[in-house]
């Protein structure tokens, strides 16, 4: 019978009761609550929740091993494929988390009964609501014959035994917040019920070959609430980014060991659910009649998606303490590049207010788009406005140059293919072959990329 004791989170010491300090290591406050089995033959204090993660094999090299291509389920959602990396996989855990009301229960909900649809079975956990609540939202969505099936249950020991019996091809669990195992006796949403209940349902996903999709809570910070250690157990990690004011929103995969890292999903939600957006540039981009000062296109990367984005700046008459400000930038960058604009082109923002916007919520973290950052706060600064068709892309450092951004030759082509005609990107970038449409300007240092613009006023 398996014994309730606490386990210290930084040597693995245990102790059959809760202590402020590690009798073995001396921290303080890790101690969490476990479980011990205590059956023969095993040590009693072995954790037995993460058994049957891997199979036992015998000890090979490397390359006797055969390796053969997952098989993936698509879920009927082209852009929910993309960020997974093409589709569901058998056995794989998915963790998905976001604001509450940001769309997540009603994506996975569409999804489901997509599967289902395609004669594949799921199972739809809710703990957070009943039934009729389920029922409910599907018929807000145009679902009312869905034959996705309901469970309303927290305890993990029932719902690991409907995982059982029915066999789904995908289960979601909204939320392993809500979960609680009998043989834990803190309360749900407690780090030791996360963690124990988060263990059990992986080793069940990959015993039984169903994928099973955890939506997770998260903190005021935006991060995963629980242990760290939830998202190092799943193998893919999505979060939900958007305003609730926008209808606009961003799935992102920040770890797949099924697909590639920081591809993104862009969706509108509308009052049918979430509908895939096939263009997800145009979202980025705003429509002006004319040309204003202050505003530059950025050919970014999510993923392997390349993303036109508009980049907004405005440098207004400051104060004692001039304020610098940026929405979906770093602002530490931004006072960087700041520094630079001045010392290496000349252009002196130290007693003006300098304000600057990824347009659409959009996050950006590359620093591919430093040039096009410097070139907005210049256009706003001179009240001057850029070309149309002109965009930017390249890192700055802090001597001044201008550095290549990964995969020039994809952000060419794509803002060619959206109408686009000028381009001013880093020498490295720039394509042995012209591309149709677009002429490109090769610079290598700041103050170059200033005055090719200034050409072209």
């Amino acid at each position: 019978m398996a014994k309730t004791i606490f386990t210290c989170t930084e040597c693995a010491g245990t102790s059959p009761r809760w202590l402020g300090k590690c009798p073995a290591c001396g921290a303080w406050n890790t101690l969490i609550e476990a479980q011990a089995d205590a059956g023969p033959g095993r040590n009693r204090y072995a954790a037995p929740r993460f058994s049957g993660l891997a199979q036992g094999q015998a000890v090979m090299p490397l390359s006797a091993i055969k390796a053969s291509e997952v098989q993936r389920s698509p879920s009927g959602i082209g852009e929910l494929d993309r960020v997974l990396g093409g589709g569901i996989v058998a056995g794989g855990v998915v963790l998905i988390g976001g604001d509450p009301g940001i769309g997540k229960s009603t994506l996975l909900l569409q999804a489901l009964d997509a599967l289902q649809r395609a004669n594949l079975p799921t199972l739809y956990v809710t703990g957070e609501e009943s039934g009729a609540q389920v029922a409910l939202r599907s018929r807000r969505l145009g679902l009312e014959h869905s034959q996705v099936n309901v469970l309303a249950e927290i305890q993990l020991e029932k719902i690991l035994s409907a995982v059982d019996s029915m066999r789904p091809t995908v289960a979601v669990i909204d939320s392993i917040q809500t979960v609680y195992s009998e043989q834990l006796t803190s309360a749900p949403g407690s780090v030791a019920q996360v963690r124990e209940c988060a263990a059990h349902l992986t080793r069940a996903a990959k015993a039984l070959g169903v994928a099973i999709v955890l939506v997770g809570h998260v903190t005021k910070e935006g991060a995963l609430a629980g242990p760290r250690v939830l998202e190092h157990m799943v193998d893919t990690v999505l979060y939900f980014e958007g305003d609730t004011h926008s209808p606009f929103r961003l799935v992102r995969a920040v770890k797949n060991r099924f697909g590639a890292v920081n591809e993104i999903g862009v969706f509108a939600m509308t009052e049918k659910g979430l509908k895939g957006v096939s263009n997800p540039s145009a979202i980025f981009l705003s429509q002006h009649s004319e040309p204003v000062a202050g505003s530059c296109v950025l050919v970014t990367l999510e993923g392997t998606r390349p993303l036109l984005v508009e980049i907004q700046a405005l440098v207004d008459s400051g104060g004692p303490s001039p304020r610098r400000l940026s929405v979906g930038l770093d602002r530490d960058r931004l006072a960087m590049l700041l520094a630079v604009l001045h010392r290496h082109a000349g252009v002196a923002c130290m007693d003006q207010d300098v304000f600057v916007n990824a347009v659409g919520g959009v996050r950006i973290s590359e620093p591919a788009a430093d040039l096009a950052v410097l070139l907005s706060i210049t256009s706003s600064l001179r009240g001057k406005a850029l070309p149309r068709g002109f965009l930017a892309f390249g890192e700055v450092g802090l001597a001044g140059e201008v550095r290549p951004a990964p995969r020039g030759q994809e952000r060419l082509k794509e803002a060619a293919k959206l109408g686009f005609c000028t381009a001013v990107v880093p020498r490295a970038n720039a394509p042995k072959k012209p591309v149709p449409g677009l002429s490109i300007h090769a610079v290598e240092r700041v103050e170059e990329a200033l005055d090719v613009v200034r050409g072209l006023g």
